[in-house]
């Protein structure tokens, strides 16, 4: 049968992030995507320039459209500009994904520094879409705004706002280290039962990052596609995107934070 994902997130014009990365990611991967677009950017590797939020009511069309079609394995959820949308979103899920897999990625700010959530919708997340959510993949800076806390600056301060995310109602959470320092990108997955477990890759040196939590978010929600455990969803999604990064400069795209090489398994 063929594993298929569904992400509901927002379109970059420049491919780079948001729903073209999970798309590109979803077929690297081997699994069928679908989508659901929240929001329009104008977009490059430079930086946001506007955003068009998608009414809410159409985003439930869409989610309505798919689930009574598609046998949906996983869903992944990126960029959710407002309250409003926020609420059809979950409004939806609670119809269609009660059984099925959700990776929430609370994508607030993109690579550039362009703020793309609203601080009311920041809350709203929280208590609407947080809970439902199998796992919950912020950033530090994310993490540390869902929580209205400092950024963590150590491992253990990282670890320690996972285990308050919990508290705040997350089954799982993914904190993840490449906004963090040192010669390794570490990632640090807590579950619901307490267990931690440690993903550590080399740190890499590029300024061809953008899309990276999206990419990353999306190889989860496809290892769940597949049938795959969350710990070895996360373990693959580490390698992969780690690979992404460090082939990212046989690139040439754009002339600010290119994207990452989402197919660099097949052509370098």
């Amino acid at each position: 049968m063929t594993a298929i994902a569904l992400t509901i997130a927002g379109s970059d014009s420049s491919g780079g992030a948001g729903i073209q990365a999970d798309l590109k990611t979803f077929a690297a991967l081997r699994v069928y995507g679908a989508s659901v677009i929240t929001a329009l950017t104008a977009q490059n590797t430079n930086g946001v320039q506007g955003v068009h939020a998608v009414p809410p009511d159409f985003i439930a069309a869409q989610i309505d459209s798919v689930f009574s079609d598609l046998k949906v394995g996983a869903v992944k959820i990126g960029m959710l500009p407002s309250s409003d949308v926020i609420r059809a979103v979950a409004e939806s899920l609670r119809r269609h994904a009660q059984n099925i897999p959700v990776v929430l990625d609370p994508v607030m700010v993109a690579a550039s520094g362009d703020r793309l959530i609203s601080e009311e919708a920041v809350e709203t997340l929280r208590a609407e879409l947080m809970p439902m959510a199998d796992i919950v993949t912020p950033n530090l800076p994310e993490a540390a705004t869902l929580l209205g806390e400092a950024e963590a600056n150590h491992e253990n301060e990282a670890v320690g706002q996972a285990r308050r995310l919990l508290e705040r109602g997350a089954r799982a959470v993914l904190i993840k280290g490449g906004h963090g320092e040192g010669r390794e990108s570490v990632d640090h997955l807590l579950g619901r039962d307490g267990t931690l477990r440690r993903f550590a890759a080399p740190r890499i040196e590029t300024r061809n990052n953008h899309g990276t939590g999206c990419t990353l978010s999306a190889a989860v929600a496809a290892g769940l596609a597949k049938g795959l455990g969350l710990a070895e969803a996360v373990a693959r999604a580490k390698t992969y995107v780690t690979e992404a990064i460090r082939t990212a400069d046989s690139q040439q795209v754009g002339h600010g934070h290119g994207p990452l090489h989402h197919f660099h398994a097949l052509w370098q």
